[in-house]
């Protein structure tokens, strides 16, 4: 997963475009748990997502009400469409993207 800045989450939105962002904290140790499962369904899926340390854009998780990490945003057309907390599982995070994806991601 590339790591985005708050500059990249933005010019997403404003092109309205769909992504699948993974915001975690480095120190979070279920971050890393969730942020393996991420890397596992990227591989599965094909689908494209990237993280971003929510520690370095602390307004850009208020504007997105970004309760706690680890979280997965999902953009549709520039808009959050779901946020993900808890991760479960592969399977689980699995079936969650395939739907967005279906969709077209």
């Amino acid at each position: 997963m590339e790591d985005w800045n708050k500059a990249d989450i933005t010019n997403i939105m404003s092109k309205q475009e769909s992504a699948f962002i993974y915001f975690y904290t480095p120190m979070c140790g279920t971050c890393q748990v969730a942020g393996r499962m991420l890397e596992i369904v990227e591989e599965m899926t094909g689908g494209i997502f990237r993280k971003a340390d929510l520690n370095y854009m602390p307004d850009l998780a208020i504007e997105l009400k970004i309760e706690s990490v680890p979280c997965l945003l999902i953009l549709q057309n520039g808009l959050p469409a779901e946020k993900v907390y808890a991760f479960r599982s592969v399977p689980n995070m699995l079936g969650i993207v395939q739907r967005y994806l279906d969709k077209g991601q």
